[in-house]
């Protein structure tokens, strides 16, 4: 058994994004291949291995529930079933347009505008997969609260062990740590044209992926990808249909 679990999104295998993002990031989680970045001109080898440590050990990704360990009396396996069975009942949906942005002083791709799939996405999982969650640790607890937090991400730290859930939540793939103010800019625009021909192509959120941290502090590997296999309906998307609620 792993020491954490955490669900993502990840870009489909084959697609631009996917390779872009571990080409930068210098690892595939999925295959586990160490690879060799290519930073400049837009940093130095040093500064890059910097800028990207956290991210390169998290894994190239979109954070759906955030990582957490198993509850005492789940196991793997039932985890497994129950995530497959949530993918199951999701539809494929376009991905809206993505972008190199700045947020809150790192750098990552975001949807370039509002994608109410994305939310229902992430907050059906958080809420129907809760069950298989461990309580945080009063460390964990106050690693989270040292990043100050306000009143709403208390009340869902609480809930759900995580206080960047439900509205506090945002889509993105992060591409750097934080950065000094006046870094922000030439690096965005640096990025914005790296990954502009990846960002440029069509792509469908279509499935979900298991990452597991194999023990404390070592780097996350994407475990399994879980396809969508409910049928598109016509006529847009909501909360409620998007992403219906699995039966446990």
């Amino acid at each position: 058994m792993a020491y954490r679990y955490a669900i993502y999104w990840a870009p489909p295998r084959g697609h631009p994004l996917w390779r872009a993002g571990c080409a930068w990031l210098g690892r595939d989680p999925e295959t586990s291949e160490e690879i060799v970045p290519e930073p400049e001109p837009i940093a130095s080898p040093a500064t890059h291995a910097s800028l990207t440590a956290d991210a390169r050990r998290y894994g190239w990704h979109a954070t759906l529930k955030a990582p957490f360990r198993l509850a005492a009396n789940a196991t793997e396996g039932a985890f497994d079933a129950a995530v497959a069975a949530f993918a199951a009942a999701c539809r494929p949906f376009p991905a809206p347009p993505l972008a190199v942005a700045s947020l809150a002083g790192f750098l990552a791709v975001v949807p370039a505008e509002p994608c109410p799939e994305l939310d229902a996405l992430a907050n059906h999982a958080v809420r129907e997969l809760d069950h298989f969650r461990a309580p945080p640790t009063e460390d964990e607890v106050a690693k989270r609260r040292r990043a100050g937090l306000t009143p709403r991400q208390e009340q869902l730290l609480a809930s759900w062990g995580y206080p960047y859930v439900m509205e506090e939540w945002r889509f993105h793939m992060t591409l750097t740590g934080r950065l000094p103010p006046d870094q922000i800019d030439p690096l965005r625009l640096a990025l914005a044209e790296r990954f502009a021909p990846a960002l440029a192509t069509p792509l469908v959120i279509a499935e979900i992926a298991l990452y597991v941290e194999p023990e404390a502090g070592a780097p996350f590997r994407l475990l399994r990808r879980y396809p969508f296999a409910a049928p598109h309906v016509r006529g847009g998307w909501s909360d409620a249909s998007a992403c219906p609620r699995p039966s446990r």
